[in-house]
């Protein structure tokens, strides 16, 4: 049977299963366990949080993939403010990976974010993947991390050319992403046990995070 796949907006009605979606799809992929579910039960409360933005993926009706923005900042080396968005979770559960959902959601929404006047996202996210929609590494545009690091994993994307040019400091991802690890832990009680494990993809986050440098 053919598959359909479509996008639209999240309502309240789709909170549990994304968040439940979330959990598969990053459980032991970055780290043991994962925090991703819920980042995405606190981005939805932040006032930084685009919900024109927040987008699900559906495969004959049923909910498989999401992504969410919000507004953020770029702070240059004389304390200006330039406003940005970012992006992430970017999730698509794994019995749906490789079918081209996520990029469907980035490709969709990224169109929908130039329309709506925005400039340039920024990220954390493996190169190897994002290269494919324009990213690039921060560091040729002499962006930072809110740590004065420069990182592999933290990409740009001008969405209007130009739109870099000139401007360089620190990229600050926000309040929302910043979580409190106790928390996390006892958020991710609600949900079914699950078992903590290293994987080969961990090697290749702890990888992108050993190459930071000044």
């Amino acid at each position: 049977m053919n598959q359909q796949l479509s996008l639209r907006l999240e309502t309240s009605a789709d909170h549990e299963i994304v968040e439940h979606i979330t959990r598969e799809a990053f459980w032991n992929v970055n780290v043991p366990g994962c925090d991703e579910h819920y980042l995405v039960h606190l981005l939805r409360k932040s006032p930084a949080f685009i919900p024109e933005l927040n987008y699900v993926a559906l495969l004959n009706g049923e909910v498989v993939g999401n992504i969410m923005y919000a507004h953020t900042k770029i702070v240059d080396s004389n304390e200006c403010i330039i406003p940005i968005v970012t992006f992430g979770p970017v999730t698509v559960v794994p019995e749906h990976q490789g079918k081209g959902i996520g990029k469907a959601l980035i490709r969709h929404t990224l169109g929908l974010a130039k329309e709506m006047g925005h400039r340039v996202v920024a990220t954390y996210g493996d190169p190897d993947y994002y290269c494919r929609f324009g990213f690039e590494a921060g560091e040729l545009y002499g962006i930072r991390g809110s740590d004065g690091l420069f990182s592999p994993a933290l990409i740009v994307l001008e969405l209007v050319p130009g739109a870099l040019q000139g401007i360089n400091g620190r990229f600050y991802e926000g309040d929302a992403y910043q979580l409190d690890p106790v928390a996390a832990e006892q958020y991710d009680r609600k949900f079914p046990p699950k078992e903590k494990f290293e994987t080969p993809s961990q090697k290749r986050f702890l990888e992108l995070l050993s190459q930071s440098h000044p």
